[in-house]
């Protein structure tokens, strides 16, 4: 399994991808870090959660995610490698969670960079950090979720652009289950709508963004990871026995 966790590793950071999409995000992360300070204007000391910045910072993902997971499976499909891959004696379990790290990796080296924020923050004013804690298991747990979704996309296809567009728009659309649930249309059958909100991650997320942790959100996220892995590894098996 090293192996091909190593292997996808190089293919992220020996190569500019990895980089550029982490400078985008810093980017990104920037411009809401800025945003929070200009609204302290005249304030001598800044005084914020960054219970808003982690919690805007999710719309950065869904674009960010989908491109970080796009060529997981896809490139493999379209380069032939997948061939060799699946040939190997390396199982087909092991090949998923394999690359299911390296991407959680890569995802790790984002959010790293984002530490020097709070450590700007807490020299120049004061950081809630109980609720900055929470803040990061939380955004780390949604991004590993929609991560292993975009692997799944990304095993149905391979063209690397269509696994990204779908991720996108995928992922868009599951971030507004909860306000989809709570339309008043919805509202008419409430069985319908407890089980969409159910099913939504958003309200999860907006826990610990605010200095929660609780068991149940913590069990929906590991659920929803192994289960989406799960269905990655019957995708890839079912087309490996197909070649068969």
């Amino acid at each position: 399994m090293f192996p091909i966790y190593k292997k996808e590793l190089q293919s992220f950071f020996y190569t500019p991808f990895a980089y550029a999409i982490a400078a985008l995000f810093m980017l990104l992360f920037s411009l809401s870090f800025s945003t929070g300070i200009a609204r302290l204007e005249g304030s001598n000391t800044w005084n914020f959660s960054f219970a808003e910045i982690f919690y805007s910072v999710i719309l950065y993902f869904i674009f960010l995610l989908p491109i970080l997971t796009m060529r997981t499976f896809a490139d493999e499909r379209k380069n032939g490698t997948e061939v060799l891959l699946m040939t190997s004696p390396i199982s087909v379990a092991k090949i998923v969670l394999a690359k299911f790290l390296a991407n959680i990796t890569v995802y790790i080296f984002m959010l790293l960079g984002t530490s020097i924020f709070p450590i700007i923050t807490a020299v120049k004013g004061q950081v809630v950090v109980s609720q900055l804690i929470c803040a990061y298991i939380g955004i780390f747990f949604w991004g590993a979720m929609y991560i292993a979704l975009g692997m799944l996309i990304s095993s149905f296809t391979e063209s690397s652009i269509i696994a990204a567009i779908i991720g996108e728009v995928v992922m868009f659309v599951l971030l507004f289950v909860d306000d989809f649930s709570n339309t008043a249309f919805i509202s008419q059958y409430p069985k319908v709508q407890s089980v969409l909100y159910s099913f939504a991650a958003q309200p999860r997320f907006a826990y610990f963004s605010e200095g929660f942790i609780r068991l149940s959100d913590l069990v929906f996220f590991a659920s929803a990871i192994i289960v989406l892995l799960i269905w990655t590894y019957i995708s890839i098996e079912k087309r490996r026995w197909n070649r068969g």
